[in-house]
């Protein structure tokens, strides 16, 4: 027996899966702007709020335009799934029936809407949580005295995203929909100025009043001639070039498919002043804010709404991509339900798509645009090496100038104020005076701190010679990074040790810190009693002083170097 069988759809689940895709909550704002251009509409109205009802504090949120409005056949889609009135026209930005899906994440749905003469309203009641429980939420649909009804659309969402609320202050959503949606569209660069007149009137949670928007994205202005860029800002001529690149033109193999693209140079102080969204050393910026790294480079677009970056088309070294602010836009171009991506494009159309961005970013490589910016960072390169040697050389001199002295046998001893220091004025001391210490240094490690192989002062050969482990210290402190086991002796210019003090190394092995007097002369070692040996503790500031009657004063005038 064979019989046909008909696949059925899931609808509960497939109500779910699309409105969970929308994973951004911001998404809701895109999707309503993008309705209303749809509409026709010139002024738009965004508002966010929190609001008591039915004993709950829910949050709120007005999206409105004057728009055509929606008859019954477009208010039924607007709740339908997979169900658009515009799918047959390419004027229109919606065209899945998908979008709309992101407000049934909320507890409350009304739609006040006037096409004509024909003023409807309309209502679903926990759209989300009868998902859940595998109902497909109803629509309450009436008809409205049209004397009381506005023109356009005007829908209000409660407690959407489960009210969480976070990203809906007013900074972020203003940076969301100049970078995210169409009212920031940047088709006026291409001489398409019918939605130049639109307005957005938004007010994000933080706000009282609302503030008025105009309509496209934001780009800088083109900088000066590279002479009174350097005159004016020296150093930092490379942060303020502007450069614009403004391309249209179709694809290699499909012809019949068009593109408009825009390529900015730019460095990053000319993105910081017109982008308070960017962090930066020294800056508060607000929540939600993003590095140049996270935002800027190349995005593919559709009805001139960004899309989806693809850096990795525009890298020649490594990270160009930072110097841009490009969008690419192609309505060919075919995206993902969510509009999150344009995978879903044939394979070949994103190809050519490819190869344009490639061929159009490969001339700016070429360009005098390119290579003025590239000019100026070699000049910055070279200067600010110039600079640092000389402004290093000054501080070196400095610190020379400010450092203790003393003179042994005509010759200028320097306080140390590191462990390399410490080990300079170890060498000349035994150079000048060979009898003064116990040991000599046979070989020394700098890979952590200093470390040195020392064999005792007298007439042995090497091969014949008892060999000792020494660390070299600054200031011997309560800590110690590295082990007693093998250690022979300590050698430091100071001490912050009191005696009796416990001083523990990487095993956590403790000994104590012993003074002893012995004559005039102090003594200094590390005491266990478990252990045979006890470790000699060498403190240059007081051995120099006690057998050679040195002592460290500060450089006079006379000592003093001139730059």
């Amino acid at each position: 027996m064979e019989e046909y069988y008909k696949p059925r759809v899931d609808e509960i689940q497939e109500f779910i899966e699309i409105a969970h895709d929308f994973s951004n909550p911001l998404e809701i704002v895109r999707e309503a702007i993008s309705n209303s251009f749809d509409a026709g509409a010139k002024n738009i109205g965004i508002s966010f709020a929190m609001e008591n009802k039915d004993g709950d504090n829910l949050l709120k949120i007005i999206l409105e335009d004057d728009g055509c409005g929606m008859g019954r056949k477009e208010l039924e889609a607007f709740f339908n799934l997979g169900d658009s009135t515009k799918r047959e026209d390419e004027a229109c930005i919606g065209e899945k029936g998908h979008g709309t899906k992101v407000y049934f994440n909320s507890s409350r749905v009304e739609v006040f809407t006037r096409k004509g003469e024909e003023c409807l309203y309309a209502r679903m009641d926990l759209p989300f949580k009868k998902l859940y429980n595998r109902e497909i939420p109803q629509v309450l649909i009436r008809e409205e005295d049209s004397s009381t009804c506005l023109k356009g659309t005007k829908i209000i969402v409660w407690g959407y995203n489960n009210n969480q609320r976070e990203k809906f202050r007013h900074s972020l959503l203003k940076d969301y929909i100049f970078w995210f949606t169409k009212f920031g569209s940047m088709e006026k660069e291409f001489g398409i100025t019918e939605n130049c007149d639109v307005k957005l009137h938004l007010k994000g949670l933080d706000k009282t009043e609302e503030e008025v928007l105009d309509f496209g994205h934001v780009f800088p202005d083109d900088t000066k001639n590279l002479n009174k860029l350097w005159e004016e800002y020296d150093v930092y001529a490379p942060d303020y070039y502007c450069r614009k690149i403004v391309k249209s033109g179709c694809l290699e193999n499909a012809p019949e498919i068009t593109y408009n693209a825009i390529f900015v140079i730019e460095g990053k102080k000319v993105k910081y002043k017109y982008n308070d969204m960017l962090r930066r050393s020294g800056y508060a910026a607000p929540f939600g804010a993003y590095t140049v790294q996270e935002r800027y480079g190349l995005w593919l677009c559709k009805d001139f709404i960004p899309v989806q970056r693809k850096n990795e088309w525009v890298v020649n070294k490594g990270n160009e991509y930072t110097r841009l602010h490009a969008f690419f836009n192609c309505q060919g171009l075919k995206l993902t339900a969510n509009r999150g991506s344009v995978e879903n494009t044939p394979h070949d159309i994103l190809k050519d798509i490819k190869t344009e961005v490639k061929k159009t970013f490969e001339s700016i490589l070429e360009s005098d645009d390119w290579r003025n910016i590239d000019w100026l960072s070699e000049q910055v390169d070279g200067y600010k090496t110039v600079t640092k040697e000389n402004k290093d050389f000054k501080w070196r001199v400095e610190k020379v100038n400010d450092s203790r002295i003393c003179s042994y046998n005509d010759i200028v001893l320097t306080e140390p104020n590191q462990e390399s220091g410490v080990l300079a004025l170890f060498m000349q001391i035994d150079m000048l005076n060979r009898d003064l210490f116990p040991f000599t240094i046979i070989d020394y490690n700098t890979h952590e701190g200093i470390d040195v192989i020392v064999k005792s002062k007298n007439q042995n050969s090497i091969s014949d010679s008892k060999l000792f482990y020494v660390e070299f210290k600054h200031i011997l402190k309560h800590k110690f990074n590295h082990s007693f086991e093998n250690l022979h002796s300590i050698v430091c210019w100071d001490t912050k040790l009191k005696h009796d003090e416990i001083l523990k190394d990487i095993n956590d092995e403790e000994r104590r810190f012993c003074i002893i007097k012995d004559g005039d002369k102090k003594k200094y070692f590390l005491d266990n009693p478990k252990k045979a040996r006890k470790i000699e503790v060498i403190v240059l500031k007081d051995f120099l002083k006690d057998n050679l009657g040195l002592e460290f004063r500060p450089r006079t005038e006379a000592d003093c170097y001139s730059l």
